[in-house]
This record gives C-alpha cells, structure tokens and sequence, in this order.
C-alpha cells in the first residue's frame, strides 16, 4: 500500500462542513483583518498553551522575527541558535540584523541544551533561541537557569507538546508557533502566532506586526505587515478543540512502529523523561540511509530526509561561522537521519508496512548495527 508521509486531508475530512459554515460566517460578516475571529482563536490558543497572550501574525517566519525584536533583540546582537533545524530559525535572527550563532544539539532529543547552549554563549549573548525539534519540547528553564539568558521557544513543530506538565509554548519566555497545513495544527494557508505570559512583549508585539503602531495613527516604530487572516483563524479555531485528540493518535502511530520492531532496522526516535512529544515528525537515523531511503520509496512508503545541509552550512550563513566551528552531532544527525511516515491516521497496518519495507530479502533485519553512533 502506497503511505504518504503526511495524511492532513483524513483528520479534516470530518469537519468540512463545520469548516465551511465557519468560513461563510467570515464572508458574510465582511471582516478579513484582525476582526472577531483572530481575538477569539488569540485568546483560545493563549489558553490551550497556558499563556496570557497569544499575537497572530502571517506565517511561523514572522512571529520568530517579530518575538525577537518585542523580546528586545536588536542589531548586533549575538543570539544562540541550533544548527539542526529549519533555516527559518537563523534567517529571523538574521533578517534584524543579529547575528545567529550556532551551536550543537543533545543526540538522543536532537534538541539544545544547557551545555550545548553555554558553549556557544558569547559577551555579547543577548538571547537563545530552543527549538522543539520535530515535536519533542527543548528544556527551556533549564536553558535559562544556566545562561542567564532569555530563551525563544521555537515551538512550531510541538503545539500540542509538553514537558513536566507545561505545554510546549509556555516553556520559553515568549513561544512560537507556524500553522503551515502540514504541521499539527495546520492552517488552509500560511499563518503563525507569539504566545507569551510577559504583556510588554505581547503588546511590542502587536505593534510590530502592524507596521509598529498600536492604534493605527502613531507609529513608534518600523515594523511588518504581518497579521492572522481571519478566514486562517476562524478555520483554526475549529481544528484546535481537535488538536489533543491529533496528538494522541500520533502517539499511538509511534507504539504502532515499535510493536512493528522498527528498532530492528533503524534507530528509533526517543522519547526524553517527563516529555509528552507530539510527534511532527517521526525521524529515525541509520548508518546509511540513502539506500534505504530509496527501498521505502520503492515500496511506496513516502520518506525523506530533514536538513541534510544543518544551518552553519549554508551559504547564506556563512558570514556568522567562525573559522574550525565543529558540530559534530548536528553533522551526524544531518547525514544519518530519515523521516518515515506520521500522522494521526497512521495505522497499524501501515506502520508495519513500513517496517516491512525496510527489510532486504533474506535479512531479517540491521540489528546489532543499526544504531547511531555519535562521539562528541
């Protein structure tokens, strides 16, 4: 059976006519900017989180740039980022004139941590930036408590995510969240949101992302035009009341491969202590995964690989590496990892189609070597 990597369509499919109903409550009322529908999903999703303000703006982008600079991030800057993630994450740092300075992750939670944090931390260190990679929550506090420094949680893969019972997005000093359609909250659309507990940075960040005025007559700084469609919020706020429900079926996909024996094959990802993961993406590694990749592909199982070239490689970034900068878990997750099939609707027979797939003929399996080796 053909398995797609992402399957958005089947959790949806039971909520079309809620969504269209929603969507012709928006046209006939004729508000399209910043009206009912984006306060009230603002105030829904600063609640599911367990914030005090939630800020809508125009895609995951935006709302990393834009909580950046209502955090107090200015030009010149140094800011600790991650190497092992979405260009975004550096390009928003970049984009104000900052510069993102980048550093290792943990091997088991491919997230940064206080260690690799402190190591990258500089004089002119201002802030972090934690990504909750692929649906497992960076330890934020912990971050915090060992720099001394602000922490950006860069939560757009783990709404739905917890760590000791906080919910990804609470974790950091201001959080935020990309509702691109295959993420777990998926908008129809590009759209994205800051979620903080601290009002100055809830309030910088509403004038930011309205061209830096707070009443549309003043303007007291340069900002964006960067703003939640409501048509985008009035469809999200019909997902959100199905979000855990999501989460908890991307879970069940994770049990689905370990009972599978994926382990048998691959190095499976983990789930750290005290973390409730919400599964984005179910990314194994292996110690040669193009050829495997290639088999799953075969088979019609739809997988690939993330960030193969990490951050510190880019072209772009080139300017902010310094000379013999050496990462070497963020290179080997680079090179070894694969993201094999996740959603919701994952089933049973699915994942151990999968599973079937990485089997050569006659072998029944990698195991004893599959496992990922990373020296520091």
């Amino acid at each position: 059976m053909a398995v797609p990597l992402f399957d958005t369509a089947a959790q949806r499919e039971s909520l079309r006519e809620a969504i269209l109903a929603k969507v012709g409550e928006v046209i006939a009322a004729g508000r399209f900017i910043l009206g009912p529908e984006v306060e009230a999903f603002e105030r829904e999703l600063a609640g599911y989180v367990g914030a005090e303000h939630a800020v809508g703006v125009a895609n995951g982008t935006d709302a990393l740039t834009i909580a950046a600079r209502a955090l107090g991030v200015k030009p010149g800057d140094d800011v600790v980022v991650p190497s092992f993630t979405f260009y975004a994450t550096a390009e928003a740092i970049a984009s104000i004139g900052a510069n993102p300075v980048f550093c290792d992750v943990e091997p088991e939670s491919r997230n940064v941590t206080p260690d690799t944090v402190a190591a990258a931390v500089t004089p002119n260190t201002t802030a972090v930036v934690a990504v909750d990679l692929f649906g497992v929550p960076a330890d934020c506090a912990a971050i915090r408590e060992r720099v001394g420094l602000p922490v950006i949680e860069d939560a757009a893969q783990a709404l739905g995510a917890g760590l000791d019972g906080v919910r990804a997005g609470a974790l950091g000093d201001v959080a935020t969240f990309s509702f691109y359609p295959s993420k777990n909250l998926g908008a129809f659309g590009d759209g994205g949101a800051i979620v903080t507990s601290d009002e100055r940075i809830a309030e910088r960040a509403r004038a930011l992302r309205f061209h830096g005025s707070r009443d549309k007559r003043s303007f007291e700084l340069v900002g964006y035009n960067s703003r939640l469609d409501e048509l985008q919020a009035a469809i999200l706020r019909v997902l959100l009341p199905e979000l855990d429900g999501w989460c908890a079926g991307r879970r069940r996909a994770f049990e689905h491969y370990r009972n599978a024996g994926i382990a048998e094959h691959v190095t499976p990802p983990l789930t750290p202590p005290g973390v409730e993961a919400a599964w984005h993406l179910y990314v194994a590694t292996h110690r040669d995964p193009d050829p495997l990749l290639e088999r799953l592909r075969g088979a019609g199982v739809q997988a690939r690989s993330y960030y193969r070239v990490p951050l510190h490689r880019q072209p772009a970034m080139a300017p902010y590496v310094p000379d013999g900068l050496e990462l070497p878990v963020t290179e080997e997750l680079a090179r070894a990892n694969l993201a094999l099939p996740m959603s919701p609707a994952l089933s049973e027979a699915q994942a151990a189609e999968v599973v079937a797939a990485m089997r050569l003929p006659g072998d029944p399996g990698f195991a004893g070597h599959a496992g990922l080796q990373i020296h520091r």
